[in-house]
């Protein structure tokens, strides 16, 4: 017997909080538009962030660029590899991406650093970080500015929120949420498995009928900031974004490692739960599935295989190459695993949560921040990513030198 995998209140629930948004059509147009650079830059010197932007197209033109590097090396490419996309997490909001910015212009002579083609960020959804500027100065730096293909946002369902809101969500999806009075008007969903001030690794644990919060803070973002890409940890929020951006391209999730994609039967298990709400034209939306850290190169290429067999398309698979220490085993390195994959002619995306080094916030720890405290601290994590970053881009530099296409953002070329 095969059971649905949402019941009919559950689509009832989804599909009036989409509704409550102004429908597939609205939330699609509104995110594009919010994507487009000259409105944001608007929005932005309103918000107080249009010095910033107006430096970051100053500090871009000093990045380095690609071209310089490959009539240097001249590489001669083999058409049976596969193709190596570059990603690197941390990207910590506008401060810490700014100062990232600043590094890589002041570094481009000594220490070159390219853009990586997708990049991550844990930072929670809070209203400041949503409607202060800060999340859509990131965006135009990372997404406008630096061009890159995909930047992730976290929404991590334990923040504090107005009481209002639970309320309003509640009235409209005829469910409820067990929350806890933060007082000053405030109230936060309770997660019975900590690990993380928001909860089991800052999100596993959506329990009961809380993937609709999930998606609420999803639907808010895109529309506020032109967001179209967002991590998703937890069996259940995946299954009702699958089924809840079915008629809306311009929203795109990835899969956490988190999940614990670690073998071809968990693989399986994603591609039930994504060809069950497969749109017409065989895409999803889910961009891009994060392979657990303990897969072997044998089972990444085989999941790549059957991911190609199950005619889903435009989903593409992702391997952390370093780690930071509190996500996995000390001095895990999977680069000479990334060469036995790529070699073997599948594609994927190379992923830095770390240098290698364990830098000072090279932790989880600086993904649970508050704002004020990310601000204050912008410097030291604008350093870390971009030692993230500079390693990617030797590692890739490497992958060119034998003869696998590297892709990094547009704006190093």
């Amino acid at each position: 017997m095969k059971y649905k995998l949402l019941s009919d209140s559950d689509i009832k629930a989804i599909d009036a909080l989409k509704e409550f948004y102004g429908g597939a059509d609205e939330i699609n147009q509104v995110i594009k538009k919010m994507r487009d650079f000259e409105t944001r830059k608007k929005i932005l010197a309103e918000k107080g962030f249009g010095e910033m932007i107006a430096d970051a197209e100053e500090l871009i033109k000093k990045f380095p660029k690609i071209d310089g590097f490959t009539k240097e090396i001249n590489p001669k490419y083999n058409s049976n590899y596969g193709i190596a996309t570059s990603q690197v997490s941390g990207f910590q909001g506008a401060y810490v991406t700014h100062h990232f910015m600043k590094k890589v212009a002041e570094t481009a002579k000594t220490n070159p650093v390219f853009v990586p083609a997708e990049m991550i960020s844990v930072v929670p959804l809070t209203d400041y970080y949503v409607y202060s500027g800060d999340l859509m100065a990131t965006l135009a730096m990372t997404e406008n500015i630096m061009q890159t293909s995909k930047y992730c946002s976290t929404n991590l369902i334990g923040i504090p929120h107005p009481e209002s809101r639970f309320l309003e969500i509640e009235e409209v999806t005829g469910k409820t949420f067990d929350r806890a009075d933060m007082g000053d008007g405030m109230s936060a969903i309770i997660l019975k498995n900590q690990g993380t001030p928001f909860g089991n690794f800052g999100g596993i644990e959506v329990a009961d009928d809380n993937h609709l919060f999930y998606l609420d803070g999803v639907i808010r973002t895109a529309m506020e900031n032109g967001a179209d890409f967002f991590l998703n940890p937890s069996w259940s929020s995946i299954i009702a974004a699958c089924y809840f951006g079915r008629d809306i391209p311009n929203l795109n999730f990835k899969i956490s490692m988190l999940l614990a994609t670690q073998n071809t039967m968990q693989l399986r298990m994603l591609l039930n739960i994504i060809n069950e709400y497969i749109r017409d034209d065989n895409t999803t939306p889910i961009y891009e599935i994060n392979i657990g850290n303990g897969v072997s190169p044998h089972n990444f290429i085989q999941c790549a295989k059957e991911l190609k067999e199950s005619g889903i398309k435009g989903v593409s698979l992702a391997a952390h190459i370093r780690i930071n220490p509190d996500l996995g085993i000390e001095n895990f390195d999977w680069t000479e695993n990334a060469y036995k994959v790529l070699e073997s002619g599948t594609d994927m995306t190379f992923k830095y949560e770390s240098d290698g080094t364990a830098r000072e916030f090279d932790t989880m720890a600086a993904y649970f921040m508050s704002d004020d405290e990310r601000k204050a601290n912008a410097q030291k994590i604008g350093d870390v990513i971009y030692y993230k970053a500079l390693l990617a881009t030797n590692d890739g530099k490497d992958m060119m030198r034998k003869g696998i296409r590297v892709v990094f953002g547009k704006a190093s070329y």
